[in-house]
């Protein structure tokens, strides 16, 4: 920290830490931290209150922002954005530096979402909702069709919350993490319990609402009971799938955070991408071919039909690993300890395996939640509800990173390739 430094010179300007802030789109916070850095520097006025920055050094600053964090091209022309939260390289991801899927191993999904937030560990973490926030969202989603897809009632329930906080606006990191900490679980509870679903593992205060979510998040998936370890299969995927870099859905929650949307807001924008076949909703296609090779007891059949209409084999391959993606490695060898889902993940490896006939594709996570689901008696849509849930840890983590940074950068420019104008007014 550059703190002491010669007195100015007569042509030297001087900015206050406020002017500095708006100079570069920051919170004054986000300045010293610049300073700590030794990105700036910065000296305290004699029989001055705060300290000031000199204007030119600041202006190279916000030049040299400009230049790196702006919708940059990277080499194969796609957007590329600082953070310092997912990394995923050599068929490996990590978060925070940490490999990810020893973190979920070891870890709760509530303990990995802390850290992810912050960089920092706390055990024992543990998320409750008030009861106010979740009686309107539970009756935001009660008036939903009963055709609602499960994306529909989470988004209901994410601007419903947010309607219920007065002081949603309030874009401080403290406010943000407090935020996460209730939305999370009013998202979970606000869905409703499918009949007959229980977990009669022991809560504190014997209340069901205030255990671990991936324990509450079950009994609104199956009708099934929960055993040790198949909620232990659905906590890890949730911590395997809190983020994973710049997802469509994520891309989505940086620009609305860019914009100084609220967190509820930022979130609803990665509930809308994420219900897209292609994103959240490809757990629900695999599962469907999941039971349709159990249906008819082989895998050659289903994948030759697939084939012959045209269509992609759902939970195979993904753009950003050339091997097998880690968190299905990960989710796999928890479901082999799981008797009756071993069907199921039978008929998963005979996907795979009839596939690679023809196109060596690996496994991807949303094949390992179809095992999941289907053995457990869960709706096709059940593998959504869970990425979207987990996903929201990340989303938040994304949005306090782009609350730190230049607002509006994510506005890229659109290159017209119109008719040029001027041209006749339409008769």
């Amino acid at each position: 920290m550059r703190d002491q430094e010669p007195p100015a010179g007569p042509a030297e300007r001087r900015l206050s830490t406020k002017e500095t802030a708006e100079l570069l789109g920051v919170k004054p916070e986000t300045v010293y931290a610049y300073v700590s850095r030794g990105q700036l520097g910065s000296r305290r006025e004699p029989g001055g209150r705060g300290s000031t920055f000199d204007a030119a050094e600041v202006e190279a600053l916000a030049r040299r922002n400009r230049r790196e964090s702006g919708a940059a091209a990277g080499a194969a022309g796609e957007l590329t954005v600082r953070t310092r939260l997912t990394l995923i390289a050599e068929d490996r991801y990590y978060f925070r530096g940490v490999d990810a899927t020893e973190l979920a191993a070891r870890h709760t999904y509530e303990e990995v979402a802390e850290w992810l937030w912050t960089g920092r560990p706390r055990p024992g973490a543990a998320f409750t909702a008030p009861e106010p926030a979740v009686a309107v969202a539970r009756a935001a989603v009660n008036a939903l069709p009963e055709h609602a897809g499960p994306t529909d009632r989470l988004r209901v329930a994410a601007i419903a919350a947010a309607a219920a906080d007065p002081l949603r606006f309030d874009l401080s990191e403290g406010a943000v993490l407090g935020t996460a900490r209730v939305l999370i679980p009013t998202l979970v509870d606000a869905l409703p319990p499918v009949p007959g679903g229980r977990d009669d593992r022991p809560v504190p205060g014997g209340r069901h609402d205030q255990g671990p979510l991936a324990h509450r998040l079950w009994v609104r998936l199956t009708g099934r009971p929960a055993d040790e370890a198949s909620l232990r299969v659905l906590d890890t995927a949730m911590g395997l799938l809190a983020d994973h870099d710049l997802a469509a859905s994520t891309l989505a929650v940086r620009v609305a955070a860019s914009a100084r949307a609220h967190a509820y807001a930022a979130v609803s924008a990665g509930l809308g991408v994420i219900e897209g076949p292609l994103h959240g909703a490809a757990g629900g296609l695999a599962h469907r071919l999941l039971l349709e090779v159990l249906d008819r007891g082989s895998a050659g059949p289903v994948v030759a039909d697939e084939l012959r209409d045209g269509r992609r084999i759902p939970g195979l391959g993904h753009r950003l690993y050339t091997g097998e993606d880690p968190r299905a490695r990960a989710l796999f060898a928890l479901l082999e300890e799981i008797p009756h889902a071993a069907p199921a993940l039978a008929a998963a490896r005979d996907i795979v395996a009839t596939t690679a006939r023809r196109t060596p594709l690996h496994a991807n996570v949303d094949l390992a939640l179809a095992v999941l689901t289907a053995s457990s008696g869960m709706p096709s849509t059940a593998s959504e509800t869970i990425f979207a849930v987990a996903r929201t840890a990340g989303w938040i983590a994304h949005a306090l990173e782009e609350y730190g940074e230049r607002p509006l950068r994510m506005r890229p420019s659109g290159r017209y390739v119109g008719r040029r104008p001027p041209q006749p007014l339409p008769e």
